[in-house]
């Protein structure tokens, strides 16, 4: 039997794919795949077009599929990011498809869904984990409560598992002041976590445009000085 004819992921539902990226993850070249729908609405998120679910969109994961499948050799690994890519059911069978074709495979993931990452991670072999604020303070940022117990649970897996991973923090001085940030790396660097990456916010068409513009100078701060003191790797990706 043809194990890529016997998956059922034909309804994985899709947002957009970028074909080539180096910056998607680490020292590979990938494809990313954009899956529909979120389950919070942060507010610097700039993928609102990805949050809705059963949007009516022009791509087809049985067509992305046979595109990538005539990239083997060119490209590294395949991501799947979004939206919330642990929101879809058919994720895992997408997973195995894509490692059926020789690539290695990437999520980028709020950690929304810590029992469903559990069950994916033995076929994954790196993660973008993004952690947003102290478990205490996720609700002001994703409209949802308890979003930050669950996201924190991802980390956790992600600290005592075997896959690669990177954390990262996004930081928007309306969300994360300098002495939020600072409360955040100490709490993280008790996890065990190894990797992070700082990340200036965005400030182009913001989920919520009152947040406004990012004043902060984060990437000199102690802060910075503090991350690099206490983590193995840290990466600062700083406005272009």
């Amino acid at each position: 039997m043809n194990m890529l004819a016997s998956c059922t992921t034909d309804q994985l539902e899709v947002g957009g794919l970028t074909p080539l990226t180096t910056i998607d993850y680490p020292d590979e070249l990938a494809a990313v795949v954009f899956c529909q729908g979120c389950p919070w609405r942060c507010r610097y998120c700039h993928n609102s077009t990805l949050t809705g679910r059963n949007n009516d969109t022009h791509y087809h994961w049985p067509s992305i599929l046979k595109k990538l499948k005539q990239r083997t050799g060119l490209l590294d690994a395949v991501v799947f990011s979004g939206g919330e890519p642990t929101l879809q059911n058919n994720l895992k069978d997408a997973i195995t498809e894509i490692k059926q074709l020789g690539f290695k495979a990437g999520l980028h993931t709020a950690g929304c869904y810590p029992d469903r990452l559990k069950r994916i991670l033995p076929l994954l072999d790196w993660v973008g984990l993004d952690i947003k604020a102290l478990p205490e303070d996720y609700e002001q940022l994703t409209g949802v409560p308890r979003s930050g117990e669950k996201a924190w649970q991802s980390l956790n897996l992600l600290a005592k598992g075997n896959v690669n991973y990177e954390v990262r923090i996004t930081v928007h001085y309306n969300l994360l002041s300098p002495g939020k940030l600072q409360t955040l790396l100490q709490r993280l660097s008790t996890t065990g976590i190894k990797n992070i990456a700082l990340q200036h916010c965005r400030t182009d068409n913001l989920m919520d445009p009152g947040l406004g513009a990012n004043q902060i100078e984060w990437e000199n701060s102690l802060c910075i000085d503090y991350a690099q003191n206490h983590f193995e790797k840290v990466v600062l990706r700083l406005p272009s």
